[in-house]
């Protein structure tokens, strides 16, 4: 996906520099250039640059959650074709970036659809991470949780995608606030959600130290609250014709108390930040040891010393499924297809 949607953005950017310093018209419109033109070029970048953000994400939630809930993840098969679903139809659906700028009627008519499909193959990831969770005997450690408001966070957050998708409300909405929220829906609620589940899932083996739990926990409810103050009270001037933008506005506009409440949320996730940091430095120094497999998990690099040595395995491990830790530990089991 990378390499795909980089090479317009460097197309556009050759070209504007050719503008600027060699006398080519491109995006000037005054000399006959379209600025749409720009347009296309960015957003044909721009749009898959948030699958590219949150596929990773993803991939976090599928190592962490199983783990979690004691279960294998639910539907991988369809899962891995989620995936690949997302990552080819979202290099399709840029334009609903642009539904304000005359595209005309037959162009807002195609990727209208388009951006609802790409909702397809991410609700089928949401309800396969719930039917993981579902039965299952779920440990509610600091990565799980920080993992459950993923999942629910970015439910909320392709929502209100799938409203901007709508090109009569995407004319109401375009350049206010309620696009911000929407946005940082996925880069707050999602990605970084899940950037912080796998920092405590993963230093462990990193340093060799747990994380603490306590402070683990403050973390998470601190920045729930405050992203939560932030980002949903944030629709509320958007819709009300908040502009983006803007560093000020006249005192009648009925803005004032949302934003108040927008500032506030900022300082509760501040505070999380901050106690996340000292969490870090502290448990390097005087963390608890973690041991090869503190969460009793299920992939190889568990089965490993924490932190692992340069070499990592003395001998090549012999790999029979997508549990390949759970088979060496259960041998007995009869989905085991560890080979001795």
């Amino acid at each position: 996906m990378v390499f795909i949607a980089i090479g317009p953005l460097t197309a556009a950017q050759i070209m504007l520099m050719l503008d600027r310093f060699a006398g080519a018209y491109f995006f000037d419109t005054q000399a006959g250039g379209s600025a749409v033109l720009w347009m296309h070029f960015f957003w044909i970048f721009g749009h898959p640059e948030v699958y590219i953000l949150v596929l990773p994400a993803f991939a976090f939630a599928n190592e962490i959650i199983p783990v979690f809930s004691r279960k294998a993840i639910f539907g991988y098969p369809a899962m891995v074709a989620a995936t690949i679903g997302i990552g080819f139809i979202s290099l399709s659906v840029w334009a609903h970036h642009m539904f304000t700028v005359g595209l005309g009627a037959w162009a807002n008519t195609f990727f209208h659809p388009r951006h609802n499909v790409i909702a397809v193959p991410t609700r089928i990831k949401i309800f396969n991470w719930l039917a993981t969770l579902w039965g299952g005997k779920i440990h509610f450690t600091v990565p799980m949780m920080f993992s459950v408001g993923f999942l629910f966070q970015f439910l909320i957050a392709g929502l209100t995608g799938i409203m901007l998708s709508v090109a009569p409300f995407d004319w109401q909405l375009t350049g206010y606030y309620f696009v911000v929220a929407h946005f940082h829906y996925v880069l707050v609620g999602a990605i970084l959600f899940m950037i912080f589940a796998a920092f405590y899932y993963w230093y462990p083996k990193m340093t060799g130290r747990i994380l603490s739990e306590k402070p683990g926990k403050w973390h998470f409810w601190l920045f729930l609250i405050g992203f939560h103050l932030t980002f949903d009270f944030m629709h509320i001037p958007g819709i009300l014709g908040m502009r983006r933008r803007i560093y000020t506005y006249e005192a009648d506009r009925g803005w004032m108390i949302w934003n108040l409440i927008v500032s506030s949320g900022a300082i509760f996730q501040a505070i999380g930040v901050l106690i996340f940091v000292y969490n870090l430095v502290w448990s390097y120094f005087k963390g608890l040891i973690a041991g090869a497999d503190p969460w009793d998990a299920w992939t190889l690099e568990w089965s490993t010393s924490s932190p692992p040595r340069a070499y990592n395995f003395a001998t090549i491990p012999s790999v029979g499924s997508r549990r390949p830790l759970w088979d060496l530990k259960h041998p007995e089991d009869p989905d085991s297809n560890y080979e001795m």
